[in-house]
């Protein structure tokens, strides 16, 4: 049997890194796509390390015309796409009171994390139609807490992040008679390059109650979980949300 191919997306560091060394260790082959031209010296040893072949393309999600080329690469590489881990995204260009919120900021944010995303989700599921093959599919889309939970600061991050909440409440309406599954991951406070200029500010949130679970939670959080529903044994909970925040996300008094 064929090893099952994952594509994910900002897959060169952070929580995109620990998602393609978690479905590496699972078993599947994977093609990381990024922003940098080339993939950093050590990403390709890092991944067949684990036995998975690897293949890495440059591409900008917000760029509808690199789609094809990354389906085309996949499709190339492995011979199929089995699963889809939407990682790549940017936090808000600028923090602040959102009655200053510009429009080209906006327009930023939205194009990659929600516009961007929405199309390549959409141009992955068509080639899994094409080519079903053996093993499960699944489109796994990694928003934030920030999905439901309100930042006055970054309005335009948290509202990219709702919609794709709603695409992919949509997308797993679409695919559930295809037997692919579609789920949304949902991180909170996580230990990454993006969130180490805030460490100490979070530090005394995290220890301070903020997350029930008293400490950050990890890249390699999300990547398990990750992996875990692409290995298809929870298929029959297409649509679900699954948070990962340590009940930071849990209504309390």
């Amino acid at each position: 049997m064929t090893r099952p191919a994952a594509i994910v997306t900002g897959g060169a560091r952070g929580i995109g890194l620990a998602c393609a060394e978690a479905l590496a260790d699972a078993g599947f082959d994977i093609l990381v796509a990024d922003l940098a031209a080339q993939a950093d010296e050590g990403l390709p040893a890092n991944i067949t390390a684990r036995g998975a072949a690897f293949a890495y393309v440059n591409c900008d999600i917000a760029d509808l015309g690199d789609h094809a080329a990354l389906v085309d690469a996949a499709m190339r590489a492995f011979g199929r796409i089995d699963c889809l881990v939407n990682n790549a995204g940017v936090g808000a260009v600028v923090r602040g009171d959102l009655l200053d919120l510009k429009p080209e900021n906006f327009d930023r944010t939205l194009g990659i994390n929600l516009r961007g995303t929405v199309f390549l989700s959409q141009a992955v599921a068509k080639a899994m139609l094409a080519a079903p093959g053996d093993h499960p599919k699944s489109i796994i889309t990694v928003t934030s807490v920030s999905a439901a939970m309100a930042s006055p600061d970054r309005p335009d991050y948290c509202i990219s992040k709702a919609g794709l909440s709603m695409w992919v409440k949509n997308l797993a309406l679409r695919l559930a008679p295809e037997n692919i599954g579609v789920f949304e991951v949902r991180p909170g406070i996580i230990r990454t390059d993006m969130t180490s200029a805030v460490t100490a500010k979070y530090d005394g949130l995290i220890y301070g109650g903020l997350v029930p679970a008293m400490r950050w939670g990890e890249a390699g959080d999300i990547g398990a979980v990750v992996a875990a529903l692409a290995g298809g044994k929870f298929g029959f909970s297409t649509g679900s949300i699954i948070n990962v925040d340590g009940a930071l996300s849990v209504p309390r008094l």
